[in-house]
Formats: C-alpha cells, structure tokens, sequence
C-alpha cells in the first residue's frame, strides 16, 4: 500500500545521498515508475531519497569519445538539447515515450534503473553500445548497458550504489536511425514489440547493421546473428524476407494481456521488413 506519509529526504550533494542510500532510501528523481510501484505494494522502502536536483547527476556533456548524460537528465532536456543531434536514434525513440508530461519528468537514470525490456530510451541506448557509470560506497565503476540490465526490473547495481551517468560513444560514419514500436494504442502505446536499428550503407548493399528488439525477451536483445547475415545484402525487402524466421527465432517473448508470444514473434518478423522497406524509400 502506498504510505502518503512516506518521508522524502533532499541530500545537500551526491556523497550525501549515497549514505542515505546506503542507510536504506530509496533514490527517486522523476518517480515515474517508482510511484506506480509504491502504490501497488510492490516496493516499501523506509523513505524517499530526492536526487532529481544534484548537480552531479545533472550533467549533459560532449567529451572527445562521446556523450556524457547525467541520471537525472529528462527525456525532454534531451530532447531538446543540441549535444544529442549526433544521436538521431536516441531522440526517434525518445519522442515515442509517454505524453509531454512523462518525457519532462523520466530520466534516462530511471529508465536504465528501471529495466524494463519495454523501456523505449534502452532500445537505442542498446544500439549505441552505451557505458552504466555507477558510485557507490566501494567507488566507481562502468559496465557497458547489456551487462548492467540483468532482467525484468533487475540490474547489477551494489547495495549502496547509485547509476551517476550514461556514456553514448560517438559512432563512426552517419548509419540510417531507425525504431518504430507497435502497440494495442496509438496514443502513449507501451510497446509489445519494438525495433531499433542503425545501418551504415555502401552501394546500395548493407555494409553494417545494429539491431535491437524490445519488449520481445526479459531483457533487449541484439541478434547477433541476423546483423551479420544482412552484410552484403541488398536495400530490399524481398532480399531480406528469409532472414525474418532467423529475428523471430531470436526473441524469447512471452505472452500477457497485451499481446502473445506468438504475436510478438510475428511483430518483430514484420518489423525487420518494414525497416528495409524503410531504407529503400529514403534512396
């Protein structure tokens, strides 16, 4: 049951709000998945500790290797922000979550910490091969974003410890961005199937490919074996056609109210079309 008396406690710095951490809070900054949680019971913790305003989880900067985004950055700041106009990816899927509302309030932080295989912001964050940087009682550390998200709603953070910053390397060359989701709405759809992708192109044939599935596996899921296949092949669907039992025996969904396994195999078969057809509309 959601306790309205719970207590909120605004630490002066970041080494103040690992104590309190580590002295049983529970960090929160837009709240937007953790409100819904502690009003259904399935998280109680002993008070709230307020890290949306810490100037060191505040940063948004371009370093030489890459893009430095502080935990509690908004999905609307990001979008905003110039510094992400060499990520296209990141903001085709950014503007897909939720209402303005959501997208002033969400971190990226929060999305990551959540790890939910529907999480829009983790589709890209996936396909930019993006760096978890943690603090914590023991110090720092960084794990690249696959390692850190471990399953639905779990992760690889220490007792203690704190997501401080997401890391996006620059990519080489300008790949064609690529994420559509499909869901039982059209408005503020939570995805039952979701595809991103970056494909760097030479002559009309794919020279690399990124591919990342949500919502379609307890984690997103980059196949592997289906970005290797596409090297090489041409920009038309038809020459992709029988590389779609390949993505869908890649996924591991399951079913719920919002769409079966099967259909979501299906989805993402058809999504991997799409995205060719997709390529070659834009020649």
């Amino acid at each position: 049951m959601w306790k309205s008396s719970l207590r909120i406690v605004k630490p002066r710095d970041l080494a103040e709000a690992l104590e309190l951490i580590s002295a049983g809070g529970k960090p929160v900054a837009g709240g937007t998945d953790l409100f819904v949680r502690l009003r259904k019971g399935v998280e109680s913790p002993q008070f709230l500790v307020y890290i949306g305003e810490l100037s060191e989880l505040r940063v948004l900067e371009e370093k030489e290797e890459g893009l430095v985004i502080g935990a509690a950055v908004t999905h609307a700041e990001l979008l905003s922000s110039p510094l992400t106009e060499k990520f296209p990816i990141l903001r085709l899927a950014l503007r897909t979550i939720g209402s303005p509302a959501i997208q002033a309030m969400g971190t990226i932080g929060g999305n990551v910490v959540n790890a939910s295989p529907a999480g829009d912001s983790l589709v890209p964050l996936y396909l930019l091969e993006a760096k978890v940087q943690l603090c914590g009682p023991e110090g720092e550390r960084e794990l690249p974003i696959s390692d850190f998200i471990l399953g639905p709603g779990k992760t690889a953070l220490r007792p203690g410890e704190l997501v401080r910053s997401v890391f996006l390397p620059f990519l080489d060359g300008s790949p064609y961005p690529y994420f559509r989701k499909v869901g039982r709405r059209r408005a503020l759809v939570i995805a039952v199937a979701s595809l991103g992708a970056l494909i760097w192109t030479e002559g009309g044939r794919v020279k690399k490919a990124r591919l990342a599935l949500g919502s379609v596996a307890p984690t997103v899921i980059r196949p592997k074996e289906v970005e290797e296949a596409l090297v090489g092949r041409p920009i038309d669907p038809e020459a992709w056609r029988d590389l779609v039992p390949l993505l869908s025996s890649a996924t591991k969904p399951i079913s719920d109210l919002r769409a079966s396994a099967d259909y979501r195999r299906k989805v993402a078969g058809s999504l991997l079309l799409d995205l060719a057809q997709s390529l070659q509309n834009r020649r």
